[in-house]
């Protein structure tokens, strides 16, 4: 394989990128190359001109082009609800459903005793400012069903401490299309106990 170093380093930093391995940023840089014009070039000054004006949203802690992002300038968004996640990629999942229609509070991730991150270490001071600040009444906690996705909720709960606010979760158990068959006992127990009326 040729061992040059331009092209080693372009497949070194494809190959970083989340789902790839060096086998197919091998590929990418191939293809890539032998469509400079099309493909290369576009794609180099769209990645500069991204990373150039994309920002963190100072509301809510999204990334958008602003320092305020679309959803948080959205008037028709409701103010009294908000959406918390760990993440962008939670936000964006979210918002993929096209069923809510509140705001959200970025975290910057959960905690985790091992990797060692704490309270302080997440937005987690600035949500309960927001709550305070804005009238909010209902949290929804879109966070991760692992042991470190639930105790950050129930840190998140222990602060809130307000009786006016309602506090929620996403529902968890079967998903859409599941089968029991194919479930792991945890699913299903979850799902038995979250269980409703008809």
């Amino acid at each position: 394989m040729y061992d040059g170093g331009a092209l080693e380093l372009l497949v070194k930093q494809l190959s970083s990128l989340p789902g790839l391995g060096s086998r197919s940023a091998r590929r990418i840089a191939l293809h890539m190359l032998t469509n400079k014009e099309k493909l290369m070039l576009p794609l180099a000054k769209n990645l500069y001109h991204t990373a150039d004006i994309m920002q963190i949203c100072d509301s809510c802690g999204n990334i958008d082009e602003g320092e305020i992002c679309r959803i948080c300038r959205d008037p028709k968004r409701d103010r009294n609800t908000v959406c918390v996640v760990a993440g962008v990629a939670d936000l964006w999942a979210v918002e993929r459903t096209r069923t809510y229609r509140g705001i959200y509070h970025v975290l910057g991730g959960v905690l985790s005793a091992l990797d060692g991150i704490g309270p302080q270490d997440l937005k987690i001071e600035s949500l309960m400012a927001n709550i305070k600040g804005n009238n909010i009444t209902e949290v929804i906690l879109a966070l991760s069903a692992t042991v470190d996705g639930q105790s950050t909720a129930h840190y998140i709960v222990d602060q809130i401490d307000n009786p006016e606010v309602t506090i929620t979760r996403l529902a968890h158990g079967m998903p859409v299309g599941g089968e029991l068959d194919y479930m792991d006992d945890g699913t299903i127990s979850t799902a038995l106990r979250a269980r409703g009326n008809l």
